[in-house]
């Protein structure tokens, strides 16, 4: 708070109607009893672990968020780098507010992943997907949690809207932030930018027609068969929170699923997503990649979401409050905090890798 202004903390920080699936999310993590086992060797724990064929340092993947620039104007370049540096995955959002293009050259070496919205713009769709190729990018992740926008009580008090209808409250917050304000003004205009790049499109995708683009109360199957015939590498489905979901997904195409509620960002009310891990895990058996997202925020989260079943878990908020904080080197801190919260841990509980953890590790009510 002491670097942005009220209306992008709580753009951050918020979720949807009485955020009760954002409160369930931590509740869940915080329930969890970890169980050690001592006398073992844990001088230096190895964190890596493979997802899909490659390693990566840790099981630890940024996930995709939109209007980043608007936290802080270094904005989804300056997590890229930071992801790159420690060896994990970025996902890039649809609508971020920088290209794949932009992204692949601000970390040429890195893995990057793309969030794709499927719209009912066939034209549009198989250009993001034919960009995202060029760019080098490995992995598509469908988000299909977003039939329509979830209802966000405080950003409609901000005025944090699309369109934006900012109140003079808002606006005034606003201008206590000079540093904030200023970067916004001598720095590139806050866009959708993959969207608002499209040769063509541009009166269909401006901001305020955006969420009518990018959200598809359609969405069904057919369009994941047409994703997997059209996307030549890895594909996975964000948002299932059912072993029935997660199963059609993979006999649909998807080489795996992303367990995850949106942050507790759509619908209200869903379970929290490590209550339903272990039960989809179980259902798609070992070989599918399972990968956990929403309320991770501790080194301690990720042993967890390990222990009951994911091969990785994602995080949003996590790194959105380091941009916010201090842009890049403010990304790096919150990653660096935690790695060794989860270094740490993996030592306490006596094992000596992220390989070694199990299901035996945690209790559960």
């Amino acid at each position: 708070m002491r670097t942005t202004p009220r209306a992008v903390f709580d753009y951050v920080d918020g979720a949807a109607d009485a955020e009760l699936t954002a409160r369930r999310n931590r509740a869940a993590f915080a329930a969890v009893e970890l169980v050690p086992e001592y006398l073992s060797p844990v001088d230096h724990p190895d964190l890596s672990t493979r997802v899909f064929d490659r390693e990566i340092a840790m099981p630890l993947i940024f996930a995709p968020t939109g209007y980043t620039r608007m936290m802080h104007h270094e904005g989804e370049a300056a997590v890229a780098r930071v992801a790159a540096r420690h060896g994990l995955p970025y996902a890039l959002s649809t609508v971020g507010t920088s290209t794949v293009e932009e992204v692949a050259a601000a970390a040429p070496g890195g893995e990057h992943w793309f969030q794709l919205y499927l719209t009912r713009n066939e034209r549009l769709n198989a250009d993001l997907l034919a960009r995202a190729l060029a760019a080098g990018f490995t992995t598509v992740v469908l988000t299909v949690d977003t039939p329509v926008a979830g209802r966000h009580p405080k950003d409609m008090r901000n005025g944090l809207t699309i369109p934006p209808s900012l109140t003079l409250r808002t606006l005034f917050d606003m201008a206590r932030y000079p540093s904030w304000v200023l970067n916004k003004l001598t720095t590139a205009p806050i866009t959708f930018a993959s969207l608002s790049s499209m040769p063509g499109e541009t009166d269909v995708i401006d901001a305020v027609r955006v969420a009518d683009v990018v959200f598809e109360p359609t969405l069904n199957y057919d369009h994941l068969a047409w994703l997997r015939a059209n996307w030549p590498h890895r594909l996975l489905v964000k948002g299932v929170l059912s072993p029935r979901d997660a199963r059609r997904a993979v006999e649909t195409g998807a080489d795996g699923v992303i367990v995850s509620n949106h942050g507790g960002r759509q619908l209200d009310r869903t379970p929290a997503t490590l209550t339903v891990l272990p039960e989809i895990r179980e259902e798609l058996g070992p070989d599918a990649t399972v990968i956990l997202d929403s309320g991770v925020t501790h080194g301690q989260d990720i042993l967890a979401a390990r222990a009951l079943g994911a091969d990785a878990v994602m995080i949003g908020r996590a790194y959105l409050y380091g941009l916010m904080a201090g842009g890049e080197r403010g990304v790096e801190r919150a990653v660096t905090i935690l790695r060794e919260e989860y270094s740490r841990s993996l030592q306490l509980l006596g094992l000596n890798a992220s390989a070694a953890i199990g299901r035996h590790h945690v209790r559960t009510p």
